[in-house]
């Protein structure tokens, strides 16, 4: 190996000259950012803030405050990057990069042998030594500087500065940083620049007013509503601008009148200035809040059941927020004899809040109260009701005391109405508990003579052996409640008498009609035991129906049971002579409502009843269609139910009547298990009716039984599509796709009703009523197709004879001197658009308000038939 001598050595540290610049360069920024890191940021921070202009949104004195802690921090800063700042040396540049190359090459070209130098192979080594360190050094690369502080900035504050700033400079300008300046004592004209003031008035939430920018509104006179909130800002200099006002009525310690910032709330009229250059003054008038307005508009109306109607009218200048009734027992006007003799017991009032309507401006409404005070001891007592409304002022008024007999409900049978009368005293006062077990007993001393149940009977012994029992320990509160309540369920037992049956049930709606009409009930109590009778009617019609399909079938296996000339009648005949009933009521002719209602008995009770001419003489198509035509009725009667629940829904204390031909609640509980249901329908009514009128419409209105009923009208019609004519040919293919699709949108609607999803049940029921009436008319479509081929060939003299006896609507006489039958009315190449025309005729006539009351009326049950 050759020498390696001094001058090499010098040579290969002088090729280092370019990586220990570059390293030596790194070592200064390091030196340099470790020690003005905290100064750059502030400086970042502030040039930010001031470009972004904050200091000519606050206060004068908050920029000022951050001036001087930013001054303060710099200077620190500052001080901090002076003490710590070091430029750094070649040295040291040398040792940093020596220590990123393997043996520290540097370092050894760098040393003098200490010892041998006189030996000549010792100097070989040493200069061959020499000779590999400076190979290494000469891939010496620059060493990168460290820029890295997170340890002396834990917070990152140096990044919050960064991000502020590049903000700035998207959002600001770098030209409103020399605007602080105008924010020195006596700099120029500041006041004069710009905006020396702003100010809002912010009327109340509830008055829905908008907020006014007092900027923009001249001096003069300036109308808020009471209790709005003024803000003033004032910039500049402090004192240069002040504010008086004489509007919020302020006493004792306020703000100064130089506050840059000032708020207040109006509550007078009076005056607000903005005294100096630019400021304005507003002669201030303050909108009053007139309190709400609250009157009873006519006296209480109540059903038979008990249920109280009580119109209202409320009005408010912004609108009502809440209202309730309260009723307090008028005991100046009661009665005060026998039970109610002795003082009462103290009771609270009864309250009641009012309903408000959901929808629409509250600034003026009518609404009713509906409520049930059948089970309270004031009911059909005098009380008196004062009504209460309520802004969102929290300012309230109340009505006059409005005098009243609290409505309840009305018991016709006398023993029902005996035992409601003694829980009335029993609740009046427990003192009265000896007395009213004595007279149960006096009343119920000849049972045979006024129960018609036993179990009635059993009932009311065991509620007098407890009285009597209780009574001679003394009751107490829950006691009093525990007997009160049984003596309200043997009333409504008795009054509502076995609905299980039928005819029982029909027996017992007459009394009780008959009873109401002597007791001069009101138009509305009648109204509403008509329809119970009109429900129990056709409960009765429906037994009737299936006794008669059974004996039609014990007829055709043992034809000479077959009853001739006897007596048959149509569902439309009891519903003429129901309707004949009303209407003599209506002209107050009760007498001879009365008889009409024994005559109808009896014929209900001795009559064999036919619906239509079904069963014998027709067809398996004629029998499917009837079967899909009651489907569809029953599919309406549920859809119409579905939509009354889905108002109930979201206005629980809507009303929702029942008129006399509403298939519904009626017709789709009633008519449509007769269809559905067959055998079972009975024993279905039997268990709603059981429960009583109330519960009967409860569950009528529950979505568990609008389900149920929904999925009994689906197995109805499953069964109805295995027994379908036409198979094989495209219209009864049709038919039977289209029940498909019916059977398919019957379950939607039932999983919808189970959900309470009223309006996707409704939709879907849509649906299936659509899908039944593609069916019907494509069943229709093939029963005209088969009828047209079994009568090729036959002769026409038997069809002409036929046709000279039909009546105008083409339907061949009924047999027995029954009016006709449906017979010929699918019959004909053009039936549906002549179904059509009728249908659109029927409508037309039923919107001729000029028409008799009686064809209009007839009119409407077509409607709600077809």
């Amino acid at each position: 190996m050759a020498s390696f001598s001094r001058h090499d050595v010098r040579h290969g540290l002088k090729a280092l000259r370019w990586p220990l610049a570059l390293t030596r360069a790194g070592m200064f920024a390091e030196a340099f950012w470790q020690a003005t890191w905290p100064l750059a940021t502030v400086v970042l921070g502030c040039l930010a803030m001031l470009m972004l202009g904050l200091h000519d949104t606050v206060m004068v004195e908050l920029v000022w405050f951050l001036g001087v802690v930013a001054a303060l921090a710099s200077i620190g800063a500052l001080i901090y990057a002076l003490r710590r700042f070091r430029i750094p040396t070649r040295e040291a540049a040398l040792v940093r990069l020596d220590e990123t190359l393997p043996g520290r090459p540097i370092q050894a070209l760098m040393d003098e042998q200490a010892i041998g130098d006189d030996d000549a192979a010792s100097t070989a080594v040493w200069r061959a030594h020499q000779a590999r360190m400076a190979e290494r050094a000469a891939a010496a690369q620059p060493v990168p500087a460290d820029l890295r502080i997170a340890r002396r900035d834990p917070y990152a504050l140096r990044y919050v500065a960064v991000l502020i700033f590049a903000v700035a400079l998207i959002f600001g300008s770098i030209w409103r940083v020399g605007s602080v300046t105008d924010m020195t004592p006596g700099a120029g004209n500041g006041l004069a620049t710009g905006p020396v003031w702003e100010g809002w008035a912010e009327s109340p939430r509830y008055t829905g007013r908008p907020t006014i920018y007092l900027n923009d509104i001249a001096e003069g006179p300036l109308e808020v509503p009471a209790g709005s909130l003024i803000t003033l800002r004032l910039y500049g200099e402090v004192g240069a601008l002040t504010i008086a006002e004489t509007v919020s009525g302020r006493i004792g310690e306020v703000p100064p009148a130089s506050d840059p910032e000032q708020d207040f709330t109006v509550v007078q009229s009076g005056e607000i200035a903005i005294n100096g250059p630019g400021g304005r003054t507003w002669g201030v008038t303050v909108l009053p809040d007139i309190p709400p307005a609250i009157a009873v508009l006519e006296a209480p109306e109540a059903t038979a059941l008990g249920e109280m109607t009580l119109p209202f009218g409320a009005s408010d200048d912004y609108g009502v927020e809440a209202g309730e009734a309260r009723f307090f027992l008028d005991l100046d006007e009661v009665d005060r004899r026998h039970g109610l003799s002795i003082a009462p017991e103290q009771r609270p009032e009864i309250t009641a809040s009012l309903p408000m309507p959901f929808t629409g401006e509250r600034t003026e409404f009518e609404e009713a109260l509906v409520e049930d005070f059948s089970e309270h001891p004031w009911a059909n007592l005098p009380v008196t009701v004062v009504m209460t409304a309520l802004d969102a002022a929290e300012q309230q008024s109340e009505t006059e005391p409005f005098q009243m007999i609290l409505p309840g409900r009305r018991f016709f049978d006398p023993m029902a109405a005996s035992i409601i009368e003694q829980r009335r005293d029993l609740m009046w006062s427990k003192d009265n508990s000896a007395r009213v077990a004595q007279i149960l007993r006096a009343v119920a001393h000849r049972p045979d003579d006024v129960f018609r149940r036993e179990v009635d009977q059993l009932r009311l012994r065991r509620v007098i052996t407890r009285l009597e029992t209780l009574a001679s320990y003394g009751l107490t509160d829950e006691q009093q409640e525990d007997v009160a309540r049984d003596m309200w369920d043997l009333a409504l037992g008795i009054e509502e008498g076995d609905l299980s049956d039928a005819l029982e049930r029909l027996r017992r709606a007459r009394e009780r009609l008959e009873q109401a009409m002597r007791d001069g009930a009101s138009q509305a109590e009648i109204e509403e035991l008509m329809q119970e009778l009109r429900r129990a009617t056709d409960d009765y019609m429906q037994q009737l129906s299936r006794q008669a399909e059974l004996d039609r079938q014990e007829n055709d296996e043992n034809p000479r049971n077959q009853p001739q000339n006897q007596m048959q009648m149509t569902q439309d005949d009891i519903q003429r002579m129901m309707d004949r009933i009303q209407e003599l009521m209506e002209q107050g002719r009760m007498a001879e409502a009365e008889q009409a209602l024994r005559e109808l008995q009896e014929m209900l009770e001795n009559m064999q009843v036919t619906q239509g001419q079904g069963g014998e003489g027709q067809s398996p198509g004629e029998q499917a269609m009837e079967g899909l035509a009651e489907t569809l009725r029953e599919q309406q009667g549920l859809s119409d139910q579905a939509f009354r629940d889905l108002q109930e829904q979201f206005n629980p204390n809507a009303q929702t009547g029942e008129s006399q031909g509403n298939e519904g609640r009626d017709g789709g509980q009633g008519r449509g298990n007769q269809h559905s249901q067959g055998g079972e329908g009975q024993g279905e009514q039997g268990t709603d009716e059981g429960g009583g009128e109330g519960n009967e419409q409860a569950e009528g209105q529950s979505e568990g039984s609008l389900a149920d009923r929904q999925q009994a009208l689906r197995d109805e019609l499953r069964r109805q599509q295995g027994s379908l004519p036409g198979a094989g040919t495209p219209e009864g293919d049709d038919a039977r796709d289209a029940l498909d699709r019916a059977g398919r949108a019957m379950d939607g609607a039932e999983e919808a009703l189970r959900q309470r999803d009223f309006a996707e049940a409704i939709d879907n029921q849509s649906q299936a009523m659509e899908a039944l009436r593609e069916g019907m008319r494509a069943l229709g479509e093939a029963m005209q197709q088969e009828q047209q081929n079994a009568q090729q060939g036959q002769g026409t003299s038997e069809s002409d004879r036929r046709a000279e006896a039909r009546d105008p609507l083409g339907r061949d006489p009924g047999a027995n001197g029954s009016v006709g039958t449906e017979e010929g009315l699918l019959q004909g190449e053009d039936v549906y658009r002549r179904a059509r025309d009728l249908l659109d005729e029927i409508r037309r006539r039923s919107g001729d308000g000029e028409r008799p009351d009686v064809e209009l009326d007839y009119l409407k049950r077509l409607l709600d038939r077809f």
